[in-house]
């Protein structure tokens, strides 16, 4: 499995950094995982401004940053973004780098990894719709991260010792996650090459 953590803030100081190198971390663990880490900092696009949909755009001229951002997603099996609550909702540049996007994430499996408020549910909650639309799976589950998630993982992505032994902490939940989508990636590329044998 190929695998992206896509870290869905750019914002000087974010703690979104920290625990996407976490999540990089686990997932390395894991085992027959290649793991990305893939940041927006990297991917300055200007505000989606296409004449239509580029789901429909038939002669699309994409804008060089945006472009390679989507060949980049495109890569991938399997994606995990980690994001903040901002306002009760996503970064809007999050928001705007998904606009983007047509084909890259079509039957893939896809979680999110929140932080903030209410361990930024309600960040989840709007992210898990929009990639709903780019026709990717969104598997069930997903990982809330509660209070101060730079108390819980340092810059390094590394959790501190009392999370590491917590029956339920964020060390049981990464890897449910991790399982879950490793599953969900090996069922959906075998059926992705299925559809391309035909």
């Amino acid at each position: 499995m190929k695998l992206a953590v896509i870290v869905g803030t750019v914002r000087e100081n974010r703690v979104s950094a920290q625990v996407a190198k976490w999540v990089v971390n686990e997932a390395e663990a894991l085992g027959d995982v290649e793991v990305e880490l893939v940041d927006l900092i990297d991917y300055p696009m200007p505000f989606f401004d296409e004449p239509m949909s580029p789901r429909y755009n038939t002669d699309r001229h994409m804008n060089e940053v945006a472009s390679k951002w989507t060949s980049k997603l495109a890569q991938a099996d399997a994606y995990i973004f980690v994001t903040p609550e901002y306002n009760h909702s996503i970064p809007g540049v999050l928001k705007n780098a998904l606009d983007y996007v047509t084909f890259e994430l079509v039957k893939k499996p896809a979680t999110v990894v929140s932080h903030g408020s209410v361990g930024g549910a309600r960040a989840a909650m709007h992210l898990k719709e929009i990639i709903s639309e780019s026709h990717a799976v969104v598997i069930p589950t997903q990982v809330a991260i509660t209070g101060s998630a730079s108390e819980r993982i340092d810059e390094n992505g590394v959790l501190t010792d009392e999370e590491v032994t917590k029956p339920y902490g964020l060390k049981v939940v990464i890897k449910m996650a991790l399982d879950d989508l490793k599953w969900y990636s090996d069922v959906l590329a075998a059926g992705r090459a299925k559809l391309a044998d035909k």
